[in-house]
């Protein structure tokens, strides 16, 4: 592990105008900026298409003969981010997985409340079981928001019927929607960008249109009933105020009898992994996480 990397990596964040809590109207185009600031790799390949009536990004890295495909919710507080600005951390996780991979756009509040970015999602899942033919080929992932959405969309899916995707990986996902965990109060002080007041605003413009509770188990995992979820990878930092969210729902997945592997990477903040190209700890944590997804999708029939 390269402290001087981490160092870079946190000062950038610290300096970074981006605030989480901020104005959408302002923090929109800044986070997006932030993302797409760097090129694609030459041989990734996408595509604006739409799946189940949803907008989505496909994504393939030529010369990878995919085993899977991977539905990916990217984060941003359920207000902030795209899928174009997630297609980068994507395309990596897709490189490492030996899978493609699709990046939904669901609505963002506060325009479009809850359920709006669940209905899209489930959508879209929907859609991408009958393009595969089930699910074994199929699984989710979610960084911050997008853990939890993802999370949203297998609890939902399992309410309604559908089959399980084959695993799920979820990047420091936002599980507690109430802001409960200790950790927004011991991690507050080297967390570089995200903070209990940011993740209740974003809470409330998500939930407040339509009077739902924040401890509501439909909306916050961590009180939800696991139980029937695919395998699990939680993957966080020890230097982020949503540690707690990442440890308590692999504790709480455990007690409902899910595969769950929980991955802490010390040191580092919220969605590391996204730093990759000049973080090893970031590198090293894709390429873990991209070991799991193909684990669980590469002895799927072809």
């Amino acid at each position: 592990m390269s402290t001087k990397q981490r160092e870079t990596v946190e000062q950038m964040l610290r300096d970074a105008p981006f605030d989480l809590g901020g104005d959408v109207v302002t923090q929109r185009p800044l986070l997006e900026q932030m993302l797409t600031g760097h090129p694609l790799a030459p041989d990734v390949h996408t595509s604006a298409e739409q799946l189940g009536g949803v907008p989505v990004i496909f994504v393939a890295v030529a010369g990878s003969e995919a085993s899977g495909v991977i539905l990916h919710l990217h984060g941003g507080g359920f207000a902030l981010g795209s899928a174009s600005s997630s297609v980068g951390f994507v395309s990596d996780l897709a490189r490492k997985a030996r899978m493609s991979a699709v990046s939904v756009d669901y609505r963002l509040a506060p325009e479009y409340p809850y359920p709006a970015a669940l209905d899209d999602a489930t959508a879209a899942y929907r859609a991408l079981l009958k393009r595969e033919g089930g699910p074994e080929r199929i699984v989710v992932s979610g960084e911050s928001a997008g853990g939890n959405l993802a999370l949203e969309l297998l609890t939902a899916a399992k309410q309604r019927g559908l089959p399980m995707p084959a695993a799920a990986a979820l990047f420091s996902p936002m599980t507690d929607l109430t802001a409960t965990g200790e950790s927004f109060t011991t991690k507050a002080g080297v967390d570089p960008n995200i903070t209990a007041a940011a993740i209740k605003t974003r809470a409330r413009d998500y939930l407040n249109a339509t009077g739902t509770d924040p401890a509501d188990p439909s909306v916050s995992p961590i009180f939800a009933d696991l139980t029937g979820l695919p395998p699990l990878l939680v993957q966080a930092g020890s230097h982020e105020v949503l540690l707690d969210d990442a440890t308590r729902l692999a504790t709480r997945a455990a007690a409902h009898d899910v595969a769950v592997i929980l991955d802490i990477t010390p040191e580092v903040g919220h969605v590391f992994q996204a730093f990759s190209a000049i973080l090893d700890e970031g590198d090293q944590a894709l390429t873990r996480a991209g070991a799991f997804l193909h684990s669980h999708t590469s002895s799927a029939p072809e």
